[in-house]
């Protein structure tokens, strides 16, 4: 399920980033994601996908890949696990070991809904 101290509290609800990434990973359209929590007033906290595009999804447009994206969690997963915002990175930063630094995008997007 990955790390706990990943987990997002949406709603009352647990969310556990690694079943959103992973399903978000096998679109075709998406090389990598990351998913993160952004604080939200009404939720607690808010889903957030930073995803990068696949040479398919290049064709897309940031609206369209975002779109795409959230129209196929919704479709497969459970209400609350949808992202409520998709971003479209060139890549992911990373620390020295090749790990996606969440914190760093944690940092980036949590005044989304302030």
């Amino acid at each position: 399920m990955g790390r706990g101290k990943d987990m997002i509290i949406s709603g009352g609800l647990n969310v556990y980033p690694k079943e959103v990434e992973d399903f978000i990973d096998d679109l075709e359209i998406v090389k990598e994601s990351a998913i993160v929590a952004s604080p939200h007033p009404d939720f607690g906290e808010a889903v957030v996908a930073v995803a990068v595009k696949s040479k398919k999804g290049e064709e897309l447009s940031d609206e369209e890949f975002q779109k795409a994206i959230i129209k196929a969690v919704k479709s497969n997963l459970a209400p609350y696990k949808v992202p409520k915002k998709v971003f479209a990175l060139k890549e992911m930063p990373r620390n020295a070991l090749g790990k996606i630094l969440k914190k760093e995008l944690r940092e980036t997007y949590k005044n989304l809904f302030a």
